[in-house]
């Protein structure tokens, strides 16, 4: 997958949060984008999600030298973040086939499996809302890494993780990241993204500044 941000940024009211990006980003390259609480690292991701619209600039998606229409990106885009709700009156086996219903998983993965990648397999059964916040974590995590997709957005992927969950999320992310563009937003934890070779610092592009009338 290609994604081309030509001279992309965001602003809320009058207030600029980044400007005058433009970068590339070709499968299966690892990035990760740094930068303070407020500098608009997760607004960027969201941004290539198509969840929410540049303020700025122009961006176009493609995979295996075609163009992937605004419409059809959500098919190529897996996502986890810690803001991102689960269907909290589902239980896991009942949320990993509604997510199967949309997405296909990696490698023709079944429920089972799912399960145990995600350490959840004594769990399968309870509603979700009745998880801690870290094994909600994990299930967002297991769902965007094993999905089949060409792009996997991860913002901040080691919130609510403990050590041990956080090698568990090292040796998931490691196991399916060789074939695929992997962006993660990071408040410089580097084991969250040790396996990135690109950074882009979101300094780099901060301009609070008010923009004229």
């Amino acid at each position: 997958m290609k994604i081309t941000l030509n001279n992309i940024g965001k602003r809320f009211n009058r207030d600029r949060i980044f400007g005058g990006l433009t970068h590339t980003f070709n499968e299966p390259m690892h990035t990760v984008i740094v930068g303070a609480n407020g500098s608009g690292k997760s607004t960027l991701l969201q941004i290539i999600a198509g969840s929410t619209t540049a303020s700025e600039g122009e961006l176009s998606y493609s995979h295996n030298g075609k163009d992937i229409p605004a419409e059809d990106l959500f098919r190529s885009i897996s996502f986890a973040s810690p803001y991102m709700e689960l269907l909290e009156e589902l239980s896991l086996e009942e949320h990993v086939r509604f997510h199967a219903g949309l997405k296909p998983f990696r490698k023709g993965l079944a429920l089972e499996e799912i399960a145990e990648l995600a350490e959840l397999a004594h769990a399968k059964h309870k509603q979700i809302r009745y998880y801690s916040s870290g094994m909600k974590q994990r299930l967002k995590l297991t769902l965007a890494i094993l999905s089949d997709t060409p792009l996997l957005l991860l913002d901040e992927p080691c919130s609510n993780l403990d050590r041990k969950a956080i090698q568990w999320y090292q040796n998931l992310i490691t196991a399916h990241a060789s074939d695929r563009l992997i962006l993660v937003c990071s408040n410089q934890q580097e084991f969250e993204f040790s396996f990135c070779s690109a950074k882009i610092e979101m300094e780099t592009y901060k301009q609070h500044r008010p923009v004229k009338a």
